[in-house]
């Protein structure tokens, strides 16, 4: 399980700040603070960048890479933006991400098939609204990966994202266990072993205290290592979380266990 960074976002008054000035320092000292936490990947999300966003995205992604030499996720609706952050890398880069949502099959899709990049794909209906059942995530499932392929992406390339929701919606904790359902029978629905992410966050969004944000998010981790989750989106500076994503992945391999290593 890939433990990949999103504190590296727009609605962070720094990482706003910064953006806004053009000054790498603040950015960099994040990255950095991230890599030393365990991230093992960083997502850049600025939002859509309405104004100058090839231009912007050239920015973070040339800062991100000079503090270190994480693979990055392109996380913006801006496709020009993408587009920039795609020619500006030099390591590895995905595209975070594409829907069912018709522009975003004509202008994400097929950015990652010319650069031969990996992309998310979100399981939202084409209106962007996330499936109110099992059934139908995995139906979106089925429809996002022939879309996908049929258009030229390899199977290797998807990581698939089953939307995680607040715990909070009146039906949110049935959607999350259910989640873990589909994470673990993508691969036989797919007839491919195909990758998934999970956004950590969004299942305590409104949590009305860091206790309670930490205390949920700690537990569900596991369930979703248990289930086979290949990358965890998550705030990498909450030191119990991470410590908590940390024992799940090892719990999850065939390494040799050794109290003395960790």
């Amino acid at each position: 399980m890939l433990l990949v960074a999103d504190n590296l976002r727009i609605t962070q008054p720094a990482v706003a700040d910064a953006l806004a000035r053009r000054d790498p320092g603040p950015i960099r000292a994040l990255v950095l603070r991230c890599a030393a936490a365990g991230a093992q990947a960083i997502d850049i999300n600025p939002g859509p960048l309405s104004r100058n966003g090839a231009a912007q995205m050239r920015f973070l992604v040339e800062t991100v890479q000079r503090a270190c030499s994480l693979p990055i996720l392109l996380d913006t609706t801006n496709p020009e933006a993408v587009a920039a952050g795609l020619a500006a890398a030099q390591g590895r880069v995905l595209i975070n991400g594409f829907s069912l949502e018709p522009h975003k099959l004509r202008q994400m899709l097929p950015q990652a098939i010319a650069f031969g990049v990996e992309i998310v794909g979100y399981l939202l209906t084409e209106r962007s609204q996330v499936p109110s059942t099992l059934e139908a995530r995995m139906e979106i499932a089925v429809t996002l990966y022939q879309a996908a392929t049929e258009a030229g992406l390899k199977a290797e390339q998807l990581i698939i994202d089953p939307v995680m929701v607040p715990l909070t919606w009146e039906d949110g904790l049935r959607r999350n266990r259910e989640a873990l359902t589909l994470i673990r029978r993508l691969p036989e629905l797919l007839g491919v072993p195909v990758r998934t992410i999970a956004g950590i966050s969004n299942l305590t969004s409104g949590a009305p205290d860091v206790r309670r944000r930490t205390l949920f998010q700690s537990t569900y981790l596991p369930m979703l290592a248990a289930a086979g989750l290949d990358m965890a989106l998550m705030e990498v500076s909450d030191g119990v979380t991470m410590q908590v994503a940390k024992a799940s992945r090892l719990l999850t391999t065939d390494a040799i266990f050794a109290w003395d290593a960790h």
